[in-house]
């Protein structure tokens, strides 16, 4: 057991999976010499070799694809996009070969593989380096998408999505890379020593995909969260004095309804919160999910708090962000309609 961060955690749950599989590889622009541009490959190419952990040209359609063949053929690719807004070259690879493989050829092929991507604003990184685009896969049958919130559930899942014989999208807040927010502010600490899910056993565990987790029980209102935005919702659960539960998702696709259902029939009320966009967000999803299973038990509209719809407002990121401030508000809103 070891007190890390998640890109340290990340790091560990490759290293292990590198150790157990023969068939597991890494590769992706600068993640072997390198370590890759937020060090979570550092050390792999060293102690694995070269053939394990290697980099590639600039050219993500490319590198899917190459990985995509590579599953088919038996092996396990992890393969790294240096941010997610850099995905797109490579989306018609993911949706329209590697979603589709298994059932485009009747079960007799897979596309095992894991596209880690760091996402997300915070960093300034200015537009082309900042966006949340996971609405964008979990429309994609065929297609897992996973987005932790901390160490501990960032390596189990991790190794969760490369063991799983269907794509993963594994996204990666990397606003939290270093550390959790402090319950008070908009900016994170950068440390994790303090946060509970930063003890992360040594070796070999999973976090099961499609289960969320109850980051805080409650009874007031329900919050459904993800990556980031775990803390912000926790940060305004504590500046509000409201008494919610906030679920971590963990993955959106496949989604844990069970829980989500389970805790609004419990509190009658429901917030979510994400960073990206409102319009067609995945909170739309959510949404119309709680909407068809709870509609009964709701005792106030449904909230969302997300970023704006306009592209990624660089010059204004930290006011495009759902902060705990905004979050408190429609807490405060569900709670007393």
């Amino acid at each position: 057991m070891a007190t890390q961060n998640m890109i340290q955690a990340l790091n560990s749950a490759m290293d292990v999976l590198l150790e157990r599989d023969g068939d597991v590889l890494i590769f992706g622009e600068d993640v072997g010499y390198f370590g890759g541009v937020f060090r979570a490959t550092d050390g792999l190419q060293k102690k694995h070799g070269l053939t394990r952990c290697f980099d590639t040209p600039i050219g993500e359609a490319g590198i899917v694809a190459m990985g995509i063949g590579m599953a088919a053929y038996g092996l396990r690719p992890i393969i790294e996009i240096q941010f997610a807004d850099y995905i797109y070259p490579a989306y018609d690879q993911i949706v329209s070969e590697a979603a589709r493989l298994r059932y485009r050829s009747a079960g007799d092929f897979t596309a095992p593989i894991t596209v880690r991507t760091p996402y997300g604003g915070g960093i300034f990184g200015g537009q082309t380096h900042s966006q949340s685009p996971e609405a964008l896969f979990t429309h994609v049958a065929g297609l897992k998408t996973v987005i932790p919130s901390n160490p501990y559930d960032a390596k189990g899942l991790l190794i969760s999505s490369v063991e799983c014989n269907d794509p993963v999208l594994f996204l990666e807040p990397k606003r939290i890379y270093n550390g959790p927010f402090d319950g008070h502010h908009d900016r994170p600490v950068q440390t994790w020593a303090k946060h509970p899910a930063s003890e992360v056993p040594d070796g070999y565990y999973t976090v099961p995909l499609g289960k969320a987790a109850i980051a805080r029980a409650g009874e007031a209102v329900t919050v459904l969260a993800y990556g980031t935005m775990v803390h912000v919702a926790l940060a305004a659960t504590e500046d509000a004095g409201i008494d919610a539960e906030v679920i971590d998702l963990r993955t959106l696709v496949p989604v844990d309804i069970e829980t989500i259902v389970a805790s609004v029939e419990k509190t009658g009320r429901c917030v979510i919160v994400h960073e990206a966009t409102r319009t067609s967000g995945y909170g739309a999803e959510l949404s119309a999910l709680v909407q068809e299973h709870c509609f009964h038990h709701l005792e106030a509209p449904i909230e969302r708090v997300t970023g704006w719809d306009t592209p990624y407002p660089h010059a204004f990121e930290w006011s495009y962000f759902p902060g705990p401030k905004r979050v408190a508000a429609a807490l405060r809103r569900a709670v007393e309609a």
